[in-house]
């Protein structure tokens, strides 16, 4: 059912508040369809919406809102592993539980990343040295042209750190529908991460032993000792990409900062955004309702429930100054509308 003039406050996890011009909740594939009909109809533009914790809405949105809820998971044997099929409305962390009281490893490192399965792909989400792209072997979407299914492959999905070919070529073009999984059966440990190490050490896990319920459980753990609860404090998770600069600024960085954060990568070093923004003096910072968390430099939050206007302006700010004292670019993570 397509309704007019909605807030969206609800439906975005840093509760800013926006209307949408029309909005419609989609349980299914073919309420999705006629509802992108009205839109071509109409000629409005999509805001496709999902858990809502990856967006800013920066204004009201004069086209159509289109929820995306349909629900559906079924996990399949695949020779000795497991083939996960999840519609775009579940929950991402559900599904990594799920997985996880199983038995099955390679999703463990991924829990408590907020959001719905339909928006992973898009940012091809990762944490503690895992990716989606590790497990994904495909997806199904609608052509928001045509109100066609299409089926990308792994390859076709052109995935990156943080991006794929749906913040790129293939942006608002298409919805996903469904995700496909692959967990294999012989399940490789991934804790080489510095915060994983730490955590494991300290309560004394053989990291030989080490199942993937126990991964979980140590990321979750991490994850709720660094980030805040979007339910608690308005955020919209991790809002910077961790930059990756060349060995020459690195070395140039490292020598002028001996503590700074770093990670090797395939094309230079890592650098740990929240590190920049804490060492240029931002982590705690609050003005008018929108700040900084003080326990993670790399989450804005908007407790005082602000417009978008005002949490763009602090990331700009942050990001300006990042440039002046470190001479990094800071891109930010989530998607901005309209």
């Amino acid at each position: 059912m397509i309704q007019p003039d909605v807030d969206l406050q609800p439906y975005n996890t840093m509760t800013i508040a926006a209307r949408a011009k029309y909005f419609c909740a989609a349980t299914s594939l073919d309420e999705v369809r006629e509802a992108l009909q009205f839109a071509r109809e109409q000629g409005l533009p999509i805001l496709p919406l999902g858990g809502g914790s990856n967006i800013v809405l920066t204004a009201d949105f004069p086209g159509l809102a289109l929820h995306l809820g349909m629900q559906g998971l079924e996990f399949e044997p695949a020779g000795d592993g497991v083939r996960i099929r999840a519609s775009a409305g579940e929950n991402w962390h559900q599904l990594v539980m799920k997985s996880v009281e199983l038995g099955y490893g390679g999703l463990e490192n991924l829990a408590l990343i907020p959001g719905n399965i339909g928006a992973a792909p898009i940012q091809n989400i990762g944490a503690y040295g895992v990716e989606l792209k590790d497990t994904f072997e495909r997806l199904t979407a609608i052509d928001v042209r045509t109100g066609e299914l299409v089926s990308f492959t792994a390859e076709q999905c052109k995935f990156g750190y943080r991006d794929s070919i749906f913040k790129g070529p293939a942006k608002d073009q298409y919805l996903i529908c469904e995700v496909v999984l692959k967990l294999p059966g012989d399940w490789q440990r991934h804790i080489a991460y510095p915060a994983l190490q730490q955590y494991f050490s300290e309560h004394g896990f053989p990291l030989d032993q080490l199942t993937p319920a126990q991964v979980a459980a140590a990321v979750i753990d991490i994850r709720n000792s660094k980030l805040p609860n979007p339910v608690e404090i308005p955020n919209a998770g991790s809002f910077f990409k961790n930059p990756v600069v060349d060995e020459s600024l690195y070395h140039s960085l490292k020598a002028e900062h001996p503590e700074l954060v770093a990670f090797t990568a395939a094309d230079g070093w890592k650098l740990a955004a929240g590190w920049l923004i804490d060492q240029a003096g931002w982590r705690g910072f609050s003005r008018n309702g929108v700040g900084v968390h003080d326990r993670q430099a790399l989450v804005l939050v908007n407790p005082g429930h602000r417009c978008g206007s005002e949490v763009i302006n602090l990331a700009g700010e942050i990001a300006r100054d990042v440039q002046k004292k470190f001479g990094v670019t800071l891109e930010p993570e989530p998607r901005f509308y309209p």
